[in-house]
């Protein structure tokens, strides 16, 4: 028993220091236990028990420079409350796991670490772990994921009567799995990787990685970065670097030093990192972007939002799907300074940021067609119904195109629904946003090891429903949006949907919102849609404005005949299985963090301003001597009543 404990004390050496300080301490600490070992022992032979468990003062290297009573003995024993002293964990920091990572985190603001992105660094390794399996097999090397079954690539054809051929698979030479480097593999940059999570996460669980650069311009967070590269046994794959992203990115645009991806996920706007980071990416490399500054991309501040990514933004229902084509937008743009474009791979709004993933190629010809996948976005401020303008045209002329400027405008000066105004937004990106084959394998992975997330959950939803939208419809409505402005009762979606279908138009439902619907229907025939629902569910007239947009809109007859029977096909699959499409909030005051600062810390009256205006337009002032103890601007004589 004795012996045993001695061995105990023996896994306390040091072994891999991490800093001077820690190493010097672990030194003093593993030679007293030794030195404690052997007076045990020598209490025990002569009988004196009372000396068998000694306590042992010992002086840390602390700034405070207390001193520090440990029993050692007990540590030793008790290898739970011996952890965090084994991952070398400093007085205010703890450990985080997330995925197979496991990481050192301090409880000061110094490092910035969100835990509600988790569903955002998992979709990145499932995405991440597609696209290098594709890179690799053109290269004859197959990316194994541990627990996932090997893949039957057949090309079925749907006519009677012919078989099914299968396609010729390329010949596979060698393996690789996670957690190994593979010489032919992907070069992987995180331009600002704050504690490293991600890049470690993306060494221990996404296979065909040849090398990754965990890149920070903190100090602080290098440093942290370092400790947990140790941590996690990834010095072979993980290479810390301290240096701005953009100077980083900048350095690294000639081919021989270009990445395969690039993952920039920065607090706020990216908008200062995309020049560069188009032209390190590798000829059809990845390039995957956050924005998490969505109060600008949303409309409240569409004069900022130009200046950063070159479009107006609206303030309107579609608002979080019109962020992602905006982002879209100002990528394809800032590549085509350069002859290179981009090819939207999957574009996520997911609580309070996006999240886009696109493929980055060379090519004088199609850069010439840039113009026409860009719009304008023409909206109504009355009744919200919008159109787009595409800004070029391109004209098929034998082998060969023509392109034009493109005509119009598609409405008048009023809208010929409620005869408001419109408001012009953009230019957007108006082709399509989600790569539907890419999306379908990276579902197919997801489903059969939902083990390797903790939100394989969602990913499932939200990939499902990523696959149901129509590519070529942009933007969306809203059922409470269209029921609010002629002021009737909001149909369900199926009723929606169902009277879409019948009147022949293609509908589906949209990520990024849970009570929208994508359609090919004109804006007459929503309404016309919506004018059936108000027969069906009267509407108080008397009470409407002969100038308001429900008044005009409900005083034209319906040209087209809705029904609302509840039709077959109107309910999505995702819809009926019940995937978590959104998922509930994930804890309270949940959202985007404060800013990482070098000193630590949230100063507490942030804090408490931060929770005292939550809700605070639905809270009112129940104080009834509030109001009477406002002097009046304007004094009269007497007293006011």
């Amino acid at each position: 028993m004795l012996v045993s404990r001695v061995f105990q004390l023996r896994l306390f050496v040091y072994r891999s220091p991490i800093g001077a300080q820690i190493a010097a301490r672990r030194a003093v600490w593993s030679e007293s236990f030794f030195r404690i070992s052997e007076q045990q022992i020598s209490a025990m032979e002569t009988g004196n028990e009372s000396q068998a468990e000694p306590q042992l003062t010992c002086r840390s290297n602390c700034s405070d420079d207390q001193l520090q009573n440990v029993n050692l003995l007990e540590a030793a024993s008790d290898p739970l409350q011996n952890r965090e002293t084994s991952l070398g964990i400093l007085n205010g920091e703890t450990v985080i796991n997330e995925g197979t990572a496991q990481i050192i985190f301090p409880d000061a603001n110094e490092v910035f670490y969100n835990p509600v992105q988790e569903f955002n660094r998992d979709l990145t390794c499932a995405v991440v772990t597609e696209f290098a399996r594709q890179r690799l097999l053109a290269k004859g090397i197959r990316a194994l994921v541990p627990g996932e079954h090997e893949r039957q690539k057949m090309v079925v054809s749907l006519a009677e009567g012919e078989p099914a051929e299968q396609e010729e698979a390329p010949v596979i030479q060698r393996t690789t799995s996670a957690g190994e480097k593979c010489e032919d593999g992907i070069r992987i940059l995180e331009g600002l990787a704050a504690s490293g999570l991600r890049s470690i996460r993306f060494a221990k669980e996404v296979p065909g990685i040849h090398s990754i650069v965990a890149n920070d311009f903190s100090s602080k967070a290098v440093q942290l970065m370092k400790r947990n590269i140790e941590l996690n046994g990834v010095e072979h794959m993980v290479t810390a670097s301290l240096s701005d992203a953009s100077m980083l990115l900048y350095e690294s645009k000639r081919k021989r030093d270009r990445f395969d991806v690039i993952d920039l996920d920065p607090y706020g706007s990216p908008s200062q990192f995309i020049d560069a980071a188009v032209q390190a990416v590798s000829e059809g490399g990845l390039l995957c972007v956050t924005c998490t500054d969505m109060a600008v991309m949303a409309g409240n501040s569409g004069e900022t939002c130009y200046s950063k990514y070159g479009a107006m933004s609206l303030k309107s229902k579609f608002c979080h799907e019109m962020a992602l084509r905006i982002i879209l937008h100002n990528l394809d743009l800032r590549a085509n300074c350069y002859q290179r474009y981009i090819v939207p791979v999957l574009s996520v709004s997911a609580d309070f940021y996006i999240r886009v993933f696109v493929q980055v190629f060379t090519g004088q010809a199609v850069v010439k067609a840039s113009a026409s996948k860009q719009a304008l976005v023409y909206n109504c401020v009355g009744c919200g119904s919008f159109h787009i303008q595409r800004m070029g045209k391109m004209i098929h002329n034998g082998k060969n195109y023509k392109y034009t400027a493109s005509t119009g405008p598609p409405v008048g000066e009023e809208c010929q629904h409620c005869g408001q105004r419109h408001q012009l937004g953009g230019p957007i990106w108006a082709e399509q946003i989600h790569d539907q084959d890419f999306t379908r394998k990276v579902l197919e992975s997801v489903e059969q090891t939902p083990q390797r997330f903790k939100t394989s959950d969602r990913i499932l939803g939200m990939l499902s429903m990523v696959t149901e939208e129509l590519p070529d419809c942009p933007l969306y409505h809203t059922m409470d949006h269209l029921s609010s402005v002629i002021h009737c009762s909001t149909p369900s979606l199926l009723q929606m949907r169902s009277a879409l279908l019948h009147a022949g138009y293609r509908v589906s439902l949209s990520h990024a919102c849970k009570n929208a619907v994508k359609t090919d229907a004109p804006h007459s025939a929503m309404w016309d849609i919506m004018r059936s629902w108000a027969k069906v569910h009267p509407v108080k007239r008397e009470k409407l404005s002969e100038s308001s947009p429900a008044f005009l809109i409900l005083s034209k007859e319906p040209v087209l005949q809705a029904c609302f029977d509840i039709r077959e096909d109107a309910n999505p699959k995702s819809r009926k299985q019940g995937l978590k499409r959104f998922q509930e909030n994930p804890e309270a005051n949940w959202g985007p963090k404060a800013r990482a600062k070098a000193s630590g810390g949230i100063h507490p009256c942030l804090e408490e301003k931060r929770k005292r205006l939550q809700n605070k337009r639905k809270q009112r002032n129940e104080d009834a001597e509030h109001g009477k103890q406002i002097l009046c601007k304007k004094p009269r004589e007497g007293k006011c009543t």
